[in-house]
């Protein structure tokens, strides 16, 4: 009857953990052999959930504003975690493209919500085009400036990849 006993309860706390194993939230980071990786707490495919409208510019005439989806709304100035790759804008910046570089916003192929502005916390790093990164940083979206990017990412350190 002792066996019995322990074989229950054995089951019973064997049921309860694989219950509630799925039910805990991942953490937005691990541990691998003392480094730290982080997961992406933003998507690409969110950015892509965008509208434009055309307005008149005084500048450039008719022009598409973007129209900014309401998720992505809440996150402005909020702390944001994001992969891609590395694109060269000029000497000293950088952007953080959905694609490479062959196949980026600049080659006509992707639109402007497939790339983000990089500000850099402290020093801008010295990248390789086409290197997958994953940075950490304060996201911020752009509707007015049709001179800007969409998107930016500032405060940006380099937490995955490289």
């Amino acid at each position: 009857m002792h066996k019995v006993y322990k074989i229950s309860i054995a089951l019973v706390i064997g049921i309860l953990l694989f219950s509630f194993q799925n039910t805990t939230k991942t953490a937005p980071f691990s541990v691998k052999k003392d480094k730290l990786f982080f997961a992406d707490t933003l998507s690409w495919k969110l950015l892509g959930e965008i509208k434009f409208l055309k307005k008149k510019h005084a500048t450039y005439g008719e022009v598409d504003f973007p129209l900014v989806n309401t998720k992505l709304k809440k996150l402005q100035k909020k702390t944001i975690v994001m992969s891609g790759f590395i694109v060269p804008i000029d000497n000293k910046n950088y952007a953080l493209s959905k694609n490479v570089f062959a196949s980026c916003f600049f080659c006509g192929k992707s639109g402007p919500e497939t790339i983000m502005g990089i500000k850099f916390k402290g020093a801008t790093p010295k990248l390789k085009t086409d290197t997958y990164l994953t940075l950490k940083g304060t996201f911020r979206y752009n509707e007015n400036d049709v001179e800007d990017w969409i998107y930016h990412i500032e405060n940006a350190e380099i937490v995955g990849g490289k």
